[in-house]
């Protein structure tokens, strides 16, 4: 046999380190940081979201669950791969919420079309570099404040989760027309109960990892103690605690339940769908997805795991590719999500393995049960939601503490309170924009130098 030419032989090497390179990476990506547990209970930290949007899409315009689940599957175990950290994979809140809410409800055609435009708006952005110059240039301030909005938004929908009960195949948004009753399998004592278990397993959140010889020998029996409490995969446990009392309350369940996936189609879209899918749904979702699915993320990312924070530009093109291939056969527009990161984190999740088991489980609950899933969806304790959405807004919340002087706080607030009471994160980052370049237009030196020669000319410049 001839001997292989240089050039193969170079082509075959470049491959192998090729390989090896990616292996290396998922070898890290997918490494334990912490417990296999604590992966574990991270893993379902986002849930307090994901399933009211996905039930309420569900039940009003007859969104394919099994095909959402496969297809968002994929996307949690892709993203662990290639980010390495536990980058949720939540819906569209604004597109869902004017799907369901309005008079009106948006077609599933009308939902794909909106989420493919507003796909193609991340992926333009992302793959121009646009998303990463917005990104460096963007006041942290700003960011801090659409932080500091959704956050308490999750906390202020966790709450009314916990005390009142919901229909979501009405809305989106909560109701306090009806007292959630104090006893029962889905009562206010459930969920005090649970938010009780959670702040004794987890506390505040910061992790209990010090080593014993590190702290005073008075504080090793307390520091033993923290560090065995938060090895607990509370979030997981509460979780499972939820799905055995859906059977509990409705054993009829168990006849309703159905074997195997929907199947594949590609949607038929229309100019009509995809023009009242931009106007209604991808209009307002926009703003959304570029300050809270790729900056607000970015930076959160940086909070919670230094020296690894995100590249806008990758995340951008995460949000842009997935839904361009999804929405097609009819799975809900997802994004990446601060609040989805945050609470993934805030129970346990520190690498890429905890959003690939929830891939997992999401693919095969798919695969077993495919669109029947809604039932057991449908009667899964909302106040067991409303705590994990609770815990998962406040860490959230918690990531605009760094707020170091006076007048960053005031740009912060104002731009939260903005968000929140114009319910428009768009809005608030406006106002935030404005009223920090006003603050930094009344600091300037507006005095005049001579200039010998050459006349006067105005100096701005910084004191």
């Amino acid at each position: 046999m001839a001997d292989e030419s240089p050039e193969a032989v170079s082509a075959t090497a470049h491959l192998n380190r090729h390989l090896d390179g990616m292996r290396r990476r998922v070898t890290t990506a997918l490494s334990l940081k912490t417990s296999l547990l604590s992966e574990l209970s991270g893993a379902v930290g986002d849930l307090g979201t994901y399933i009211p949007i996905v039930l309420a899409l569900t039940l009003v315009v007859n969104l394919d669950l099994s095909t959402t689940l496969i297809f968002t599957a994929f996307y949690n175990i892709a993203t662990g791969v290639l980010f390495g950290t536990p980058m949720p994979v939540q819906p569209m809140k604004s597109i869902a919420a004017v799907a369901v809410t309005e008079s009106a409800h948006l077609t599933v055609e009308q939902i794909a079309a909106a989420g493919i435009c507003t796909a193609s708006v991340l992926l333009f952005l992302g793959v121009t570099g646009l998303m990463s110059v917005l990104y460096r240039y963007l006041p942290l301030p700003v960011v801090r404040g659409v932080q500091l909005s959704q956050g308490l938004q999750f906390a202020f929908s966790a709450i009314n989760y916990i005390r009142y009960n919901q229909n979501f195949s009405k809305t989106t948004s909560t109701s306090t027309s009806d007292p959630r009753p104090w006893l029962g399998l889905d009562g206010l004592v459930l969920a005090l109960v649970g938010l009780l278990f959670l702040t004794l397993t987890t506390g505040d959140g910061s992790g209990n990892a010090s080593a014993v010889d590190e702290v005073p020998i008075n504080r090793r029996r307390v520091q033993r103690r923290l560090r065995i409490l938060s090895a607990i995969p509370s979030a997981l446990i509460l979780f499972l605690l939820g799905v055995v009392l859906c059977f509990i309350r409705d054993p009829s369940i168990f006849q309703d339940l159905t074997l195997g996936p929907s199947k594949f189609h590609v949607l038929s879209l229309t100019w009509d769908d995809f023009k009242v899918g931009f106007i209604r749904g991808a209009v307002p979702q926009i703003p959304l997805s570029v300050l809270n699915s790729v900056v607000a993320v970015c930076k959160l990312s940086g909070d919670l795991f230094p020296g690894t924070e995100l590249s806008a530009t990758k995340v951008s093109i995460s949000v842009g590719v997935m839904n361009l291939v999804g929405c097609w056969f009819g799975a809900m527009p997802v994004c990446h999500g601060a609040g989805g990161l945050a609470g993934q984190y805030r129970f346990g999740g520190r690498s890429g393995l905890s959003v690939v088991f929830l891939g997992l489980g999401k693919l095969v609950i798919a695969l077993l049960l495919g669109n029947s899933f809604v039932r057991i969806l449908n009667t899964f304790p909302v106040g067991i939601l409303g705590v994990l959405l609770l815990f998962a807004g406040i860490e959230l919340a918690m990531a605009s503490r760094d707020m170091n002087s006076k007048e960053e706080s005031f740009v912060m607030l104002v731009c939260a309170g903005v968000s929140m009471t114009g319910s428009s994160a768009a809005l608030g980052f406006v106002c935030g924009i404005v009223l920090y370049l006003l603050l930094k237009l009344r600091e300037m030196d507006w005095g005049w130098k001579a200039d010998s020669g050459a006349g006067d000319e105005p100096l701005l410049s910084s004191p």
